[in-house]
């Protein structure tokens, strides 16, 4: 007889892992403002490191619901992909140790050779950024002295910039680049986010008013059908952020796609987030 046909594995995705697996807390992120638990998560033999964010573990905001973070962080997730750009690690919203709240993929930085020459930011002398800098603004170094604050001339930042203005990031700062082994720019911390009001403040100001991309506008495009109401992914948003929220997120969208321009400062809200890093 013939032996049988061996079936291979199947693979397991970022996101069943993360959404099934088992989740244990290995230590805690403390340099963060809300709860943040560094973790290792388990399904069907493999593992991966992973961020848990629980919502009990965060400190309410004025100007957005009680509770509402984790939801906002998967929210931004959603939109990521469904631009086609990858630019936010696999997040979820699921049940843990402390209850409801968001996990997402653990991003693991370059080794010291990997990192020569990655840099995104930096503070330089003068008043105009050298070739392949973006300026962003002067800053306040010490001792009555200030610098430039540049960011890099990148594709990936750039659609990071167009990103943010989507889902009205109010809290893009340096720390939250993250540079990856593989070459990828992931981008993190996505909680305050989709608010109905003009939040938008970021260090990604150097395209400000510039013609978008051709690649921009057609993502942009996509993702204004897709937002249409009865399709999956509306269906999906409604289940993380309010009505009002998602109206604001087509009005973003479809302001953008008018314009034909990255964002301006609107100069009714601090443009810049601080600390800036």
């Amino acid at each position: 007889m013939p032996a049988p046909e061996r079936i291979p594995p199947r693979s397991v995705t970022p996101h069943e892992l993360l959404a099934l697996g088992e989740l244990t807390v290995r230590g805690r992120v403390r340099e963060a403002s809300n709860a943040v638990l560094y973790c290792t998560v388990a399904h069907e033999g493999v593992s991966a490191a992973c961020v848990y964010k629980p919502v009990a573990g965060e400190r309410p905001l004025w100007d957005f619901p009680d509770g509402t973070l984790a939801q906002r962080e998967v929210a931004a997730y959603e939109l990521s992909e469904a631009m086609g750009w990858g630019l936010i690690p696999p997040t979820v919203l699921r049940d843990g140790p402390y209850g409801e709240g968001m996990c997402q993929l653990w991003i693991e930085g370059p080794d010291e050779e990997q990192a020569v020459g990655a840099e995104l930011l930096a503070l330089v002398e003068g008043e105009e950024p050298g070739p392949g800098w973006k300026a962003v603004g002067f800053a306040e170094v010490g001792e009555d002295r200030t610098a430039l604050l540049v960011h890099a001339d990148d594709v990936r930042l750039r659609r990071l910039a167009v990103l943010d203005a989507v889902i009205n990031n109010g809290d893009r700062k340096g720390g939250h680049l993250l540079p990856a082994a593989d070459g990828r720019l992931y981008a993190i911390d996505h909680g305050v986010t989709f608010n109905a009001d003009d939040k938008l403040r970021t260090l990604l100001w150097g395209w400000a008013g510039e013609p978008l991309t051709e690649e921009a506008l057609e993502a942009l495009r996509r993702l204004s059908a897709d937002l249409a109401e009865g399709c999956p992914l509306a269906a999906r948003l409604a289940e993380l952020i309010t009505p009002v929220e998602i109206e604001a997120l087509r009005e973003r969208v479809a302001d953008l796609l008018r314009t034909g321009r990255h964002r301006e400062p609107s100069g009714q809200w601090p443009a810049i987030p601080w600390p800036p890093v």
